[in-house]
């Protein structure tokens, strides 16, 4: 099965080898068994597969290894007829393409990859009826050629991340934009949206983007107990992957970084430690990235470093850690690529090792993509708001996640335990907020020294020197603009250089500095909240919440295993 979530009997399993084609049953529960030899469905995958043999329209918002692909697979298998399959991603189609076809089905997909022939024979099979899946890009369906092939076997239009068709989702891919012209079109044909990561306004807008009608909608509870989140401030990059790694020997894992450049130098670094490592992202050559995913499913190497082009589809459920080396640029994002880790619902753990620059990256990045709709504007602001709030906030990982997706947290009929989820960096006491009085009184401090700095002269310094002048250091800049003489030199000299830096950062997520990029160059500013902080004023003098990892964090992982549930 494509996307396993934890273990399940399988009796009759298929071999690694494509076979011929069982014959047909209209019976769900008989298919499940004879394609995929499961002996259940899991939750909300039978009512998806009801749904669609029912021709009725539906939205399937399920975690990452939940078994999305299941809710539209089945009905082919139960001869319903064609179903088409609206990826954004060809490794992602490829995939799925073999892993339909060695379950025993006759898949296909249209993409740019292929040859003239490879294409004319798909195009040929969809045409004469032989075929149960037909995967395509939303660029390629619009091109208007396809649809009155295939239309008279169509079964079922299944839009997978559907989330791509939102302003407010954390992919928007203009041409999502366009499917509902297309599939109006055959209006008779049922439409399944999918994804693993929708909030209530991105479902809204999935159901009326698609032009989904009086759709059903099932959504699965999206917190995931067997993963132990952790949120640090990053302040030594492969010194901290590493760490994570050897918590893990021998164990698969999944790094993630920023640029295509980030994922080499720290794929460089790990395999200098001797770690079995290797990179991937989009610049790669197709025949070398295609050989490290193979290997790595196949599980002949234990770790790879990528960029977000990696993880799609990918069929390895004992991947036991998941590391952002760099802040994500939303809670949508990291929910997905985190939830690559455990899907044998076995303990795995899941660090983000944050700064308050990556949010900065992220906004240059999508302004040199071009202008962007206010709607688009708001958005993202919105999401790396959210996500530096959950990578910075003393508040249990578990329950800001599963909230932002607004749902409840603990999920229906788990009790919540006195002391938290057990299974996050705060509820395992490893990060605690400092008391309200010495937050407030240490924020000042630090938003002072950054008023003081860039007031001394004419230039403009960024969090690394504020900190450094509030530690007490010495070095030849600090001197030079005499920030050795101002009165906040040393003001925080007992905390630590990490800690500093940490709170530098959650101020700028809070919004009382800003980190302003100007070149290559990211300097902090103070903000009128700040000011109002720093004078006590209104409702910012308690807007302040610092928390303070501790001076190592654990952290041994066995030591910090989710309670059970």
């Amino acid at each position: 099965m494509p996307e396993a979530a934890s273990p399940r009997v399988r009796t009759g399993a298929q071999t690694n080898q494509s076979i011929a084609a069982p014959a047909r049953t209209n019976d769900p529960d008989a298919a499940l068994k004879q394609y995929w030899g499961y002996d259940e469905f899991r939750p909300l995958q039978r009512e998806a597969v009801a749904c669609a043999l029912g021709r009725q329209d539906c939205l399937v918002v399920l975690p990452t290894g939940g078994g999305k692909s299941l809710c539209y697979q089945v009905p082919a298998a139960c001869g319903a007829g064609l179903v088409l399959v609206v990826s954004p991603l060809i490794a992602l189609m490829d995939d799925q393409v073999a892993a339909a076809r060695q379950a025993g089905l006759a898949a296909g997909a249209l993409h740019a990859n292929l040859t003239a022939d490879e294409r004319a024979r798909v195009r040929a099979a969809a045409s004469a009826g032989t075929l149960d899946l037909l995967y395509v890009s939303p660029e390629r369906l619009v091109v208007g050629d396809l649809l009155p092939v295939i239309r008279p076997r169509l079964a079922l239009v299944a839009v997978d991340e559907a989330h791509c068709v939102s302003h407010w989702g954390h992919d928007f891919r203009p041409e999502y934009r366009q499917l509902q012209p297309i599939f109006d079109q055959c209006s008779a044909v049922p439409r399944m949206a999918l994804t693993a990561t929708a909030t209530p306004q991105v479902q809204d807008d999935i159901c009326r983007q698609l032009g989904l009608r009086q759709p059903s909608r099932f959504c699965g509870h999206v917190d995931r107990p067997n993963l132990v989140y952790r949120s640090l401030p990053r302040h030594g990059g492969a010194k901290q992957v590493l760490e994570v790694i050897r918590r893990h020997p021998g164990e698969g894992g999944i790094v993630y970084a920023h640029t295509r450049a980030g994922v080499e130098r720290l794929a460089e670094s790990l395999k200098k430690e001797g770690v079995d490592a290797a990179g991937y992202h989009a610049g790669m050559d197709p025949a070398v990235r295609a050989r490290v995913q193979r290997d790595f499913v196949n599980e002949s190497i234990d770790v790879v470093v990528a960029t977000i082009a990696f993880g799609m589809g990918i069929d390895r459920s004992n991947v036991r850690y998941v590391v952002h080396a760099n802040t994500p640029k939303s809670i949508e994002h990291y929910q997905q690529e985190s939830g690559r880790s455990g899907r044998d619902g076995l303990p795995a753990e899941c660090v983000l090792l944050y700064s308050g620059a990556d949010l900065v990256s992220h906004r240059s990045l999508a302004a040199k993509d071009g202008p962007m709709s206010p709607e688009r504007a708001r958005a993202l602001d919105r999401q790396l708001r959210d996500i530096g709030r959950f990578a910075v906030a003393p508040v249990c990982r578990h329950r800001l996640l599963t909230e932002h997706f607004g749902q409840p947290y603990p999920a229906p009929g788990v009790v919540a335990a006195a002391d938290g989820c057990g299974a996050c960096d705060v509820c395992l006491g490893e990060t605690r907020e400092l008391p309200a009085a010495e937050a407030l009184v240490t924020a000042q401090k630090i938003i002072s020294a950054v008023w003081r700095t860039n007031a001394s002269g004419n230039a403009r310094f960024g969090a690394g020197h504020v900190c450094a002048v509030l530690v007490g250091g010495l070095d030849e800049q600090i001197k030079r603009h005499g920030h050795d003489r101002l009165s906040v030199h040393g003001l925080l000299k007992d905390a630590g250089e990490q800690p500093v830096r940490a709170w530098i950062d959650q101020l700028i997520v809070q919004g009382h500095l800003a980190a302003v990029e100007d070149g290559v160059y990211t300097f902090v500013q103070m903000t009128d909240a700040g000011r109002a902080l720093c004078k006590g004023e209104g409702r910012s003098a308690s807007a302040a919440s610092i928390a303070r990892p501790r001076s190592r964090a654990a952290h041994a992982c066995a030591a910090s295993r989710p309670r059970p549930r």
